[in-house]
């Protein structure tokens, strides 16, 4: 399975929904969460090419973009191969 990073905040009901899809999959994930993360956010901001929203979803090291971004790449039947489960 892949590696999988997701950003998020507290209360961010597009963070529930990214990883109630990642979870749906059987997908293990790291969660970073940056509410209270100064340096953690900063991080993030750097890592996503100045996207300051969260969730910021990184699989294998590969930027993905947000919960729209993952659930278009699911619509497409491309989250699975990045995911491993194809």
């Amino acid at each position: 399975m892949a590696m999988i990073e997701v950003y998020t905040k507290f209360l961010c009901p597009y963070c529930t929904r990214a990883k109630a899809l990642l979870e749906k999959k059987g997908a293990d994930y790291r969660e970073i969460d940056v509410s209270m993360d100064r340096a953690g956010f900063d991080a993030m901001v750097e890592r996503a090419g100045g996207r300051r929203t969260v969730p910021q979803i990184f699989i294998e090291g590969r930027h993905i973009g947000g919960s729209d971004d993952l659930a278009a790449l699911d619509a497409r039947g491309e989250l699975d191969p990045l995911l491993g489960l194809s």
